[in-house]
């Protein structure tokens, strides 16, 4: 079923439904915004700019249409006292702006670093969290912006995603990345860059400090390509091929984003931070990082 979008003079919205040859009648949009449109990001922020912070210490964290909160504490009755709350005090301002949930994509999280796996995905007598008066179901682990974010922080199901889409990459540029192409090792390597080392690296700060052996399944990629690219022999070491096409490692690669992403977020908390006492509060004199 496709929609079809109509403009008027009037500057009234129209929308009609096609199924194969027939068409419904035309009926006024009277709230909303096209599907796509570029205006739609922008309202969209405007209309929940007010979104309100909550009252218990949880934080809120807002990216276009997806909404967070998360509380951190080191005792588990601290963490069920305070969430509950603040979720409630969001499901009203939703409520009150007839904003919709969508369950099926709602979920619950908790994050507990540790080397052993568990099977639980929570303790057996932790309580359950609603919105809405619709339950917020617990997960092993979640997707979000991308990132696919596990229990205890290891990572493992992220950087699996990541290598099966960088493998689909690989493949589908082989005719221009292959050894006997004549495309120059600039070119090859200005695209392996773009198409396929971006989609490994992608927020890679999150995850830069998971165990080497996880991120050498991404580095393994990388030397096939670097062999790849120069036609090398199999003797020739990889540090050297690196060397060569000018590629660093990806751990390499991951730290000094990470670093990088440090120093920004230091730069921008020392500009947003407000006047205490008379001086402006830096980030130097109050760290973010150990």
């Amino acid at each position: 079923m496709n929609r079809v979008l109509t403009y008027q003079k009037t500057i009234q919205l129209h929308f009609t439904f096609r199924h194969e040859r027939t068409h419904s009648t035309r009926r006024l949009i009277r709230a909303g915004v096209p599907q796509g449109s570029a205006l739609s990001l922008l309202l969209y922020s405007a209309y929940t700019n007010d979104i309100p912070r909550p009252t218990s210490g949880v934080q809120l964290a807002l990216f276009a249409d997806d909404t967070a909160l998360f509380f951190r504490s080191r005792t588990r009755r601290s963490i069920f006292r305070h969430l509950p709350r603040a979720i409630d005090e969001l499901g009203q301002w939703f409520r009150k702006w007839r904003i919709e949930v969508n369950p099926d994509k709602s979920a619950a999280i908790q994050f507990k670093y540790s080397k052993n796996r568990s099977k639980l995905v929570v303790h057996w007598n932790t309580p359950n969290l609603k919105m809405l008066n619709t339950r917020i179901p617990w997960q092993r682990s979640y997707k979000y912006l991308s990132v696919t974010l596990d229990k205890n922080l290891h990572f493992r199901e992220h950087i699996a995603r990541v290598r099966k889409n960088a493998l689909f990459y690989t493949a589908r540029l082989g005719a221009m990345l292959g050894r006997k192409r004549k495309l120059s090792r600039r070119n090859k390597r200005t695209i392996y860059k773009t198409c396929i080392r971006m989609v490994m690296t992608y927020a890679c700060p999150v995850f830069a400090h998971v165990a080497p052996k996880a991120l050498h399944r991404l580095q393994v990629i990388q030397n096939k390509f670097c062999r790849a690219a120069t036609d090398a022999h199999w003797c020739v070491r990889n540090s050297i091929l690196h060397r060569d096409l000018e590629l660093p490692t990806l751990s390499k690669y991951i730290y000094e984003g990470r670093i990088e992403a440090i120093l920004q977020h230091r730069r921008i908390t020392s500009q947003c931070a407000p006047l205490r006492g008379g001086r402006l509060s830096t980030a130097a004199s109050h760290p973010l990082y150990p």
